[in-house]
């Protein structure tokens, strides 16, 4: 009985066992018919989840758009970059080929020699990666943004292990060139909405940042299934959406123009240390902006920043003179003004305060349109209480543009301040201290004169293409205002600013600006700086000297706004010789005066080589086309000549021949410019030392006398030192 007992118990065993079994396999066999038979498990669409897990998405990048000045020369466009990488990973080696960086030292010193950069750096970035297991690594800075040409030197090389990967970068083959017109691109790493990094170039300042969304144009997609290999699966649907690239822009810059501009700027950077100086020129007739440049200035391809505030459009300052055109011209539009009456200069009591000439002392009685070409703050002032008041003034300022933005097509434009109540205040507004102006506002102030009394819309960009299509999309036009300013209000202003430049009375403060031959207007300016603890700063060279001018006269092609705020001499001679090199460039290169016309005797020239012809008849032939011509030495021939052939010259400009007789006579300087100095010493083999700015105003050997081996020092000065630029 127990014996059956027990039998019966062990028989029960096998079948519990098998019984859980048979559970577990109906269970498994329920979730299998789940998995297998559900369109959607645990909240998830199963179909979906398995496609996506074979599904591979690459973007097809839009290239970024190039810009253009208005010749079609490229300013900013893309280019393939690559960034250089080691495999550091064992695996990706096989038994006939070595596929990652076996030896580590001679990679290290091949690659350092190539890349300027120290070899034993290299070698512990190496070492360091291989340490911890690294599959790769990147060479670091030197190693990233290399060119075509110095990713063929590293493949040369013919080092294991050794990659790069491709990429694009933004690229301005000018470097330090309308660096704030332009601003610049950058690319940068970030996270897509899958969580993986994707890079982009994005334009961060200037044109780059204003119609960034319209360069960067829209990424594409390639979507298709793919095996476990990474091969895409035969037959399976494959979506392709095509990038759209960028539009492409095309400035209103002349890259030559440009070029004599940032040269002049330039120029005055490195020789005088200003805070800034800006030179801006635009064509008088369409409001292109056709040259501009600032300093601080940087390299777009480098960055190397210290101002993001462009100068033309985003720094409003206190103009000083360049205002009294537009009290002037207030004036004469309320008809109340007469320039034949007069006043006492000096000074003036306005309230509580006592308003002074620059000179302090004045020129004792004059008329209004001597005040305007002596450049009189005390005879604004009276016109603030004879002919005009705050209310008129006020108006005409804001109707001639100021206080308000241009709508010219650049980033962060800044209004400035108009803003005076005060009798002092308004004193002060009429000679443009106490409220800020930007330099495109004068030059859409200054557009009114230009165009008989309308006023131009400055521009940037001159048409914006569609490089898919080809189809032109924008194209400047151009804007100009109803009439402002009545004709004979305009003729009498112009008038006014041609005396300033062109009058043989020594107080007229715009003379250094004058250049025979061309019927340049202007007004100069010269503006206090404010302090940031109030009042103004003091000292021989707290002034922004600015000039606001145009030529020609009657029909005036350009218009030209320059300013520089502390220059480390006291005085504006700098500024007046860069505008006066720029205007003689620029006639030279438009061929501005090709025909002799009643009103101007000026020619435009090309010199030939002069060498081994003689002498008199070189001199007789230059003469006869105006140009004054300096002969060096007695001899019969020509053995050097400035400027040399090839050059263009005007009529009235100096041509210095050196001739192959006795060199040993110092030749007489004065009125020379320092670049006609310096090549002339240097022809000359002169041991010369020159002192100042400016012009040659003296000399320690006298002309006629002998030279022999004696040290010359040449002194420079203001072209006209008997009135300062006002």
């Amino acid at each position: 009985m127990n014996k059956q007992k027990r039998k019966s118990k062990f028989w029960k065993l096998p079948w519990k066992v098998f019984f859980v079994f048979f559970v577990c396999l109906c269970i498994l066999f329920g979730r299998y018919c789940y998995l297998a038979l559900s369109p959607t498990i645990n909240g998830h669409n199963i179909k979906e989840f398995a496609a996506n897990r074979n599904t591979i998405a690459k973007p097809l990048v839009a290239h970024r758009g190039t810009i253009y000045d208005a010749a079609g020369d490229v300013l900013a466009h893309n280019v393939t970059s690559y960034t250089l990488i080691a495999y550091l990973n064992e695996n990706r080696s096989t038994k006939t080929k070595i596929n990652h960086v076996k030896d580590i030292d001679t990679t290290a010193e091949a690659l350092a020699k190539v890349l300027d950069i120290d070899a034993e750096d290299l070698k512990k970035r190496l070492i360091k990666g291989k340490e911890e297991n690294k599959y790769q690594i990147e060479i670091g800075t030197a190693g990233r943004d290399l060119t075509e040409l110095k990713k063929g030197e590293i493949e040369d090389l013919n080092l294991p292990g050794i990659d790069f990967t491709e990429n694009y970068k933004r690229y301005y083959p000018n470097g330090d060139f309308a660096s704030y017109i332009l601003g610049y691109a950058k690319t940068n790493e970030k996270k897509d909405e899958n969580g993986k990094i994707v890079t982009s170039i994005d334009g961060e300042l200037g044109i780059e940042a204003r119609f960034d969304e319209l360069l960067k144009g829209t990424d594409g997609y390639l979507q298709y299934q793919q095996d476990r290999f990474g091969y895409k699966i035969p037959d399976t649907k494959e979506t392709r959406i095509e990038a759209i690239d960028g539009s492409n822009i095309y400035l209103t810059l002349d890259s030559s123009i440009q070029r004599f501009v940032e040269t002049e700027v330039k120029t005055m950077e490195e020789e005088f240390k200003p805070e800034f100086t800006i030179m801006t020129v635009m064509d008088a007739k369409t409001g292109d902006i056709l040259a501009s440049s600032s300093t601080p200035s940087f390299n777009p391809n480098k960055r190397d920043i210290k101002d993001y505030e462009n100068l033309l459009v985003s720094n409003a300052f206190e103009p000083g003179s360049t205002m009294k055109i537009y009290t002037y011209m207030c004036a004469l539009e309320k008809g109340t003004y007469n320039g034949n009456d007069t006043f006492k200069s000096g000074s003036i009591d306005v309230a509580d305060a006592t308003i002074k000439d620059w000179n302090n002392h004045g020129w004792g009685t004059i008329t209004f349109d001597k005040g305007f070409e002596y450049s009189s703050n005390v005879g604004v002032s009276h016109m603030m209480q004879r002919f005009i008041d705050k209310n008129d003034l006020r108006t005409c300022l804001n109707k001639y543009g100021f206080g308000k933005t241009t709508g010219i097509d650049l980033s962060r434009e800044v209004a400035g301040k108009i803003n005076f109540k005060y009798p002092v205040e308004v004193a002060n507004a009429a000679f443009g201290q106490g409220i800020q102006t930007t330099a495109v506002q004068h030059l859409k102030a200054l557009s009114l004169i230009a165009n008989d009394g309308k006023a131009l819309t400055p521009h940037i960009v001159s048409k914006i293409v569609n490089p898919n299509t080809g189809e032109t999309t924008y194209k400047r036009k151009v804007e100009k205002t109803e009439r402002l300013v009545s004709q004979p209000t305009i003729e009498k202003i112009k008038s006014l600013m041609n005396n300033v430049v062109n009058s043989a009375d020594p107080g007229a403060t715009g003379r250094r600006y004058k250049i025979d031959g061309f019927d340049v207007i202007g007004k100069t300016g010269t503006a206090q700086i404010a302090s940031k603890t109030g009042g103004y700063l003091e000292g021989d060279n707290a002034y922004i000297y600015s000039f606001a001018g145009m030529f020609p006269k009657d029909n005036p092609e350009v218009i030209i706004y320059a300013a520089i705020k502390k220059p480390n001499v006291g005085t504006s001679t700098m500024l007046s010789t860069a505008v006066t090199n720029l205007m003689k460039n620029m006639a030279k290169y438009r061929n501005m005066f090709t025909e002799v016309t009643s009103k101007s005797t000026m020619e435009l020239f090309t010199l030939d080589s002069y060498t081994n012809k003689k002498t008199e008849n070189i001199k007789a032939d230059l003469e006869n086309k105006k140009i004054k011509t300096v002969i060096i030495g007695t001899g019969d021939k020509i053995i050097g000549q400035y400027p040399s052939k090839g050059e263009k010259i005007l009529s009235y400009d100096k041509v210095i021949l050196i001739t192959n007789g006795d060199k040993n006579k110092m030749p007489d300087l004065k009125g020379y410019s320092r670049s006609e100095v310096i090549y002339l010493m240097n022809a000359l083999g002169y041991n010369c030392e020159i002192d100042g700015y400016g012009y040659v105003t003296g000399q320690s050997v006298k002309p006629g006398d002998n030279v022999s081996n004696k040290k010359i020092k040449i002194t420079l000065s203001e072209k006209y030192s008997e009135v300062k630029d006002k």
